[in-house]
């Protein structure tokens, strides 16, 4: 299996290779990821201006690159910069939840997005702050659930998060607010968004956010069609 590897946190990020180590038990690895963190770019991608891109060192035995720009480009780049070709796309892990209306902002679920319109199967990963070091120790546990139940031949693209001490698994649908913003004055004119968690759990384990907030890793098929079905089928 031919694996990309990239993430929003930056190509130093600390949980990289550790992602990327377990990733080598699957197949080959290639690594594609931004040069400074990219946290909140969506799927922006820069088409008026050159950016660098360029082999670093990660380690010996990996081929790995940095890219002075967002997530997405770094699919893009890979794909046809490099001209290389890949089986999956995992995209992670992130330092943060992407749950809800959020993943709408997530440059880590943004990357797996671009590998799906480019016709490439795509996983997203993140997780809470607190439990960052750790989470890559349930890819085992992921990876076999997503083989058992053949979700990658179910639909192409889904994003994963990992809560701290997870012990089971469950398939659930997109919830709504997660996080909001209160916009902070700091001087001159400028202001400085705080975030905040404004989610209210309703114990309705199908959503995202609940389910993790009840301690089951959230398993979500997504897709990039953003046309409402329903409506099309009755106005056409």
């Amino acid at each position: 299996m031919r694996i990309l590897v990239t993430n929003d946190d930056g190509i130093h990020a600390p949980q990289l290779l550790p992602l990327v180590r377990w990733c080598q038990t699957l197949g080959d690895v290639t690594v594609v990821a931004p040069k400074v963190e990219q946290s909140g770019k969506s799927h922006g991608i820069e088409i008026h201006i050159p950016f660098e891109a360029k082999e670093i060192e990660l380690a010996p035995d990996i081929k790995a690159y940095s890219v002075d720009s967002t997530p997405a480009d770094c699919v893009r780049f890979a794909l046809f910069g490099l001209n290389l070709e890949f089986d999956l796309v995992i995209s992670g892990i992130n330092r943060g939840y992407n749950l809800g209306n959020d993943i709408n902002y997530s440059g880590t679920a943004s990357a797996a997005c671009e590998a799906c319109a480019q016709g490439i199967k795509a996983l997203s990963f993140s997780t809470s702050p607190a439990y960052y070091d750790h989470a890559v120790s349930h890819m085992d546990q992921i990876f076999s659930y997503i083989k058992e139940k053949e979700l990658l031949s179910k639909n192409d693209l889904y994003n994963i998060n990992i809560p701290p001490q997870a012990t089971q698994i469950r398939i659930t649908r997109q919830g709504g607010l997660y996080y909001s913003d209160d916009f902070t004055p700091v001087g001159n004119n400028m202001y400085q968004a705080v975030g905040k968690c404004v989610h209210k759990d309703t114990g309705d384990l199908t959503i995202d956010s609940d389910a993790v907030t009840h301690g089951y890793i959230s398993i979500t098929p997504l897709t990039t069609n953003k046309t409402n079905i329903a409506v099309f089928e009755a106005l056409k």
